[in-house]
């Protein structure tokens, strides 16, 4: 029955993705019939955004679950070991510098952390890898510099901040998760393609189709609801609270959450806003929307257990207005 269950899923999901295809690729010609003239034209944009942001992160998707399956087919549990510090504090610097040396964006993090904490990296070394990650790469550091050219301290202000949010993040996790298992029991985590071990290359490629349908599922059901925000929300309202330093920051990482854009590009978006906003709030919106927005929400709660999801959702929002807050009371 699960199987079942798992099969409709998973078509509603690909019969969704094709009528959106469908959409753009015939959306003049509908607008033409009758009766599509009496649909607003707001919801053809819906599909445009759609697409756009299902295009923009499937290469990082695939990027991400590629790593994953070799991470599963390759690295085992006593190389994990051995390269995390034993000590849990010491731990959490390398963890969030691992970014620099694996160009992840948030798209593709979650599946990876997935497998490396079932591989047996320590959960809060894992939390601080994911949100770290979709920061601290040199793609993401490149493009914010080219995005903030008149100001390109912003680039370096974005490193730092991501940097000890997650480091703090971290922390805390660990002190409410210490030792505790956060990921969710999945029927399926032992039965995958046990008569394929001998051969680590056909094993590397079932686990990466697996993961990626898994993960796909999830990715085009936030891309729609992004779409949906993107489509109707007003943004009049975000541009009259705009100069304010108290609110400005809560309501740019509401919209960096909302417009769920790639990490790698999100810069460009936030310059777009520099003459209205403030920098603390545009500090906010590079900072907190590669940690959570809704596609990487779906994926946590696809693949860890609600009640460490909620927490995750609460406390780094917190800790990044908190963090950009003190920064700009210091530097800006």
């Amino acid at each position: 029955m699960s199987f079942i269950n798992k099969l409709v899923k998973d078509s509603l999901v690909l019969l969704l993705f094709c009528l959106f295809l469908f959409l753009f690729l015939f959306a003049e010609e509908l607008k033409n019939i009758s009766f599509f003239t009496r649909i607003p034209g707001t919801f053809f944009n819906v599909n445009t955004i759609f697409l756009s942001i299902i295009l923009e992160a499937i290469p990082f998707i695939l990027l991400g679950v590629f790593v994953s399956a070799i991470i599963q087919s390759f690295v085992s549990e006593n190389v994990i070991r051995r390269v995390v510090p034993r000590n849990a504090y010491l731990a959490l610097i390398p963890a969030a510098l691992l970014g620099i040396i694996f160009p992840i964006c948030e798209c593709a993090i979650v599946p990876v952390v997935r497998r490396l904490i079932k591989k047996g990296m320590p959960s809060h070394v894992g939390v601080v890898f994911m949100l770290s990650a979709p920061i601290l790469n040199p793609v993401v550091y490149a493009s914010t510099y080219f995005a903030f050219k008149s100001t390109p301290y912003v680039a370096n202000a974005r490193m730092l901040v991501g940097f000890i949010s997650s480091i703090i993040i971290g922390l805390i996790i660990y002190s409410r998760f210490k030792g505790k298992n956060i990921l969710k029991v999945q029927k399926d985590d032992h039965q995958h393609h046990h008569h394929q071990r001998g051969n680590k290359l056909l094993e590397t490629l079932y686990h990466a189709s697996d993961e990626l349908f898994d993960t796909g599922k999830y990715l085009f059901i936030g891309a729609f609801l992004a779409s949906l925000f993107q489509a109707f929300l007003d943004r009049n309202v975000l541009l009259s609270i705009g100069t304010s330093t108290t609110f400005a920051p809560m309501a740019m990482m509401g919209l960096g959450y909302v417009l769920s854009v790639c990490s790698s590009a999100d810069a460009f978006v936030a310059s777009s806003f520099g003459s209205t906003f403030t920098e603390g709030s545009i500090l906010a919106f590079l900072v907190f929307g590669p940690m959570i927005d809704i596609k990487n929400t779906l994926m946590l709660f696809g693949y860890f257990k609600k009640k460490f999801v909620l927490y995750l959702l609460l406390v780094t929002p917190l800790v990044v207005y908190f963090s950009v807050s003190i920064f700009q009371l210091i530097f800006l």
